[in-house]
């Protein structure tokens, strides 16, 4: 969610002579389905809490719309994996019309005329498509799945833990003995591969187990996504992790797509925390938050109207809270420093596409519905290819040849296009978050010749493709960030390099949700663990705000005041 910027008020300066709203207990700024998360948790917990969202329709980047008559899809986000098992089952989302079902199979490359990699789920058939580029790999395949389980069990256990502040006080210093207990309890072995994992570039961590470049090249395509980096920057094989710690009905590793797009997700999420009595308001632009007293006591909402709150938790990027809601005196300089200056931009374009009919792969032929087209269709078929599309993008602006992810969801979801007709979404990587050379990507012409060059870049291995494009929607960007607050394009709210992980996240000393003004907390992708469509940072974020409401910390009282029934316990992690 975008906000606008104004002057704001210096602390404790009386607020304008506006109408006032009630005061609720709680304010969620954003709507975005971390944003309704955390007021579905908070509300549960019988906090009267208030979802300001500025757009005409909850979800920010999880929505479903029709971008073309008769064809809809998922506008930014386009996939589910990640989101967690603990927030499915807590909101009961499956009760509220959420369905997911698997792709039949992973992940499909094309590399040339004759050759493809089709990676199915299936462990025999895997190592089988492997063997075909290399059986050296093939039979170390089994060894990297281990170490990958291995890595991504150590950062699921890590997810729904609060980390522990830099001088945080006694809870922060219990937290960090606790992970630092866990930690050398490790076996001397995973103790060597979470380094790796945490440190090491996925073009080194994939060198240690493979040869064909093919093969590094496919599973180091986890690690560029939404990371604007080469397989050759260090610290990308935690990229490459943070893509496989997810599940789909009880199976790990597993992707697959929303019955009706990602939008279904986002109203499952807005039901459950309408259901648990929260109040959702749309078309309500927050202009700043409100500070009294030195402390977050509400918001102002374009056009005058102030909402009072104990509490105000927000979904948006912390550069843009900072930059533009939080009042310049409430903070100081030099923290305000730290937010505003943190590192985004994750060289993503994003497209949608109505197709006359199904792309028709030189390595793969036909248009008649194959395994191939219902899983995810990476063009970037080596190691190689995916460095210089990252090194093109720095010197020029974008890739010549870019990384392109092509998802076809209409071949599992008939609703989103006409009979006999499909829906594609195009998730490609590399171009530069701002364009050098005193270019724009405000400059339609600027998106729209990149997109020509995505859809010719496609065309290569499907001949048929560029020409069965019926229509297309296109996101640069500059219009992630305008439309959905996503600063510079940045689909994780802020870069997940190793300085802005974990306690480090968003900010060293404010990792724990709390943010520098007291009453003011951050529940979005900006927090741990970072981006993706999870729902953890808003669970988390939640159950900080809770558990000061239990304390009665001096900025939640008088907690009952609402007349709500007693605040129940924090929902158990």
């Amino acid at each position: 969610m975008t906000q606008s910027t104004s002057s704001p008020l210096r602390t404790g300066e009386p607020s304008p002579h506006v109408a006032t709203a009630a005061r609720h207990d709680a304010i969620v700024v954003g709507g975005g389905h971390n944003g309704l998360v955390a007021g579905a948790y908070l509300a549960a917990a019988g906090l009267s809490t208030l979802i300001l969202e500025k757009n005409a329709r909850v979800g920010g980047a999880a929505l479903t719309e029709e971008f073309a008559p008769g064809f809809r899809n998922s506008v930014a986000a386009y996939t589910v994996s990640l989101l967690n098992t603990k927030v499915i089952v807590d909101l009961e989302l499956e009760s509220y019309g959420l369905e997911i079902v698997e792709r039949p199979a992973a992940n499909f490359w094309p590399v040339d005329e004759r050759r493809s990699l089709l990676m199915p789920y299936d462990t025999a058939a895997r190592t089988a498509a492997v063997a075909a580029f290399s059986p050296r790999d093939a039979e170390r395949l089994a060894d990297y799945d281990r170490a990958i389980l291995g890595g991504a069990l150590i950062v699921r256990d890590l997810l729904l833990r609060t980390p522990p502040n830099v001088k945080g006080g006694l809870s922060s210093v219990l937290r960090g003995l606790e992970l630092g207990r866990d930690l050398i309890r490790m076996p001397a072995a995973d103790q060597r591969l979470l380094l790796d994992l945490l440190t090491a570039s996925a073009a080194d961590f994939l060198g240690q187990w493979f040869e064909s470049e093919v093969v590094k090249g496919a599973f180091a395509f986890d690690s560029i996504v939404g990371a604007y980096a080469a397989p050759s920057t260090p610290g990308t094989a935690y990229v490459l992790l943070h893509h496989c710690f997810g599940e789909l009905n009880g199976r790990m590793g597993v992707w697959g797509h929303a019955m009706g797009g990602m939008g279904a997700v986002s109203e499952a999420m807005a039901h459950a925390a309408r259901s648990r009595g929260a109040e959702i308001r749309t078309g309500a632009h927050v202009e700043r938050v409100l500070v009294e007293d030195g402390r977050a006591a509400g918001v102002v909402l374009a056009g005058g109207e102030e909402i009072r709150a104990r509490v105000v938790v927000s979904n948006l990027a912390p550069k843009l809270l900072f930059q533009r809601l939080v009042p310049e005196a409430a903070v100081a300089p030099e923290v305000r420093g730290h937010f505003t200056g943190m590192k985004t931009g994750s060289g993503t374009f994003r497209m949608n596409v109505a197709l006359a009919e199904l792309p028709d792969f030189t390595c793969r032929p036909g248009t008649r519905y194959g395994i191939h087209h219902g899983a995810g269709i990476v063009i970037g078929p080596t190691l190689d290819y995916l460095e210089r599309a990252h090194l093109d993008a720095r010197l020029g602006g974008w890739s010549r040849e870019p990384v392109v992810e092509m998802l076809i969801p209409s071949t599992v979801d008939p609703t989103l296009a006409p009979e006999g007709r499909h829906v594609a979404s195009l998730f490609v990587q590399h171009v530069a978050p701002r364009l050098p050379d005193g270019r724009s990507w405000a400059d339609p012409r600027e998106k729209e010749t990149f997109a020509d060059l995505v859809l010719d870049t496609v065309t290569r291995h499907a001949p048929n493709f560029k020409r069965s494009v019926l229509a297309r929607q296109v996101l640069s960007p500059y219009d992630l960030e305008q439309r959905f607050g996503l600063p510079d394009g940045d689909i994780f709210h802020g870069q997940l390099t190793l300085d802005q992980l974990f306690s480090a996240r968003p900010v060293l000393g404010y990792a724990d949700y709390r943010m520098p003004v007291p009453g003011l907390y951050l529940c979005g992708s900006g927090g741990h663990p970072g981006g993706g469509v999870t729902g953890v940072p808003g669970h988390n974020a939640a159950r900080e705000v809770i558990r000061d409401f239990k304390k009665r910390r001096p900025w939640t009282r008088p907690w009952t005041a609402s007349g709500r029934e007693p605040l129940r316990a924090p929902p158990k992690s």
